[in-house]
């Protein structure tokens, strides 16, 4: 798979952008804050439909055209995919709303036929590596949970729809164990049980299957971390991903506390169904304490992930240089899952890595990253790239939003 051209209508700082973009490695070169992350924002936008820099996508809308009552950022891609050519448009609309106020919507073309996102997602694959994806190990578990809701959404065609139903499942769910909780203690007994019977049958139905989804991809991911991870190490570490659902379909012996463990946890063997049942009935449960609560405690948005090197959990005791390498090596592992999982190499998009590596560890990145059809690097120097890698690159100078061929 690879983008052919890119164009940006007031999305970010680029009011018009126009790119032939060609099938190898791109570097894009220039001093900070000249408009080259917002390219590779725009690409990686496609294929995900959110931003890694901001959780707020009105702020993808270029400034000056957002002081409109109306204000309207276009991103579309022309892509090949196998041996056929796509088009794919996202349209960010700022429309008025209420007294001086605005709303944002999306719209969606694939090929000038608007879709639902969750139709879309995953139709063009792109990984992206950038420095502050050390989040994803060292901090909160929502960050963790974000990371594997974006690599699936973009493998497995419908965990995209399936995790939006299995959320506003939760939503409602919540409403209602709230106001349970806030009523009285007859009313409790008297309305609670049937209409939760509902929400628990939706939420045990669509949560297993992420679940299920979830151990699959972790389990595949792992394998091919860590055979990065241990040529990045020369063989010294051997990595882990722990996932750590907060329903564990795996059954607890009696007596016996769960905790955290270091040893392999093989959930591969178990089937959907299996897990629906056991979610299902856990919260039945454990009703009267969630009631009490007024929230849904167990389930995939509880769910936890963690990234061990030789047993040591690395979110709380691995060192900067650990975090990178562990990083690196799961990126590239999830450029070669999606390769497994849809056929295609996905695009790669790399903001300012080389700057955060050992030479030993650019090394292994740009012979990694050879091995696909389309990479794009930015840099503020090429210098950090070997003369002989350069010369067999595209070499773009980006400056104040404008983009030119070196």
């Amino acid at each position: 798979m690879h983008i052919k051209h890119l164009s940006l209508t007031n999305f970010r700082n680029f009011a018009r952008l126009d790119l032939d973009i060609p099938r190898r490695v791109v570097l894009l070169v220039g001093s900070n804050a000249q408009g080259k992350t917002g390219i590779l924002e725009a690409i990686y936008f496609l294929a995900s439909f959110t931003s890694f820099q901001t959780n707020t996508d009105r702020q993808l809308v270029n400034f000056v055209e957002a002081k409109n009552s109306l204000a309207v950022a276009r991103l579309v891609a022309e892509y090949e995919r196998g041996k056929k050519k796509h088009k794919l448009e996202a349209r960010l609309i700022l429309e008025p709303t209420g007294v001086n106020g605005q709303r944002l919507r999306k719209e969606v073309l694939l090929d000038g036929v608007k879709k639902q996102i969750n139709e879309v997602i995953g139709h063009f694959n792109a990984v992206i590596f950038v420095p502050q994806m050390s989040a994803i190990i060292e901090d909160g578990p929502e960050e963790r949970r974000r990371y594997l809701n974006l690599a699936l959404a973009q493998a497995v065609p419908a965990y995209a729809g399936v995790l939006s139903d299995y959320n506003q499942a939760l939503s409602q769910r919540n409403a209602l164990l709230k106001a349970l909780s806030e009523s009285s203690g007859a009313l409790r007994q008297a309305q609670g049980g049937d209409q939760l019977e509902v929400w628990d049958e939706t939420l045990a139905r669509l949560g297993a299957q992420i679940i299920q989804w979830r151990i699959e991809a972790v389990q595949q991911i792992e394998r091919l971390a860590a055979r990065v991870h241990r040529e990045l190490t020369h063989g010294k570490e051997v990595l882990r991903l722990n996932y750590e659902p907060a329903y564990d379909p795996l059954p607890t012996p009696n007596g016996q506390i769960g905790m955290r463990l270091t040893t392999d946890t093989d959930r591969s063997a178990l089937k959907t169904d299996g897990i629906r049942k056991g979610f299902l009935s856990r919260l039945k449960e454990i009703r009267s304490e969630e009631i009490a609560r007024g929230v849904t405690t167990i389930g995939p948005h509880r769910d936890e992930l963690r990234f061990l090197a030789n047993g040591i959990d690395l979110g709380d005791y691995g060192s900067r240089g650990q975090v990178r390498t562990t990083l690196l090596a799961l990126k590239l592992a999830e450029v070669n899952w999606m390769k497994e999982r849809t056929g295609e190499w996905p695009v790669i998009l790399l903001d300012e890595v080389m700057a955060e590596l050992d030479l030993q560890r650019r090394a292994d990145l740009l012979k990694y990253a050879g091995e696909s059809e389309q990479v794009l690097f930015t840099a503020t120097d090429e210098h950090m790239f070997p003369a002989e890698f350069v010369e067999k690159a595209e070499v773009w100078k980006v400056e104040d939003g404008n983009v030119k061929k070196t």
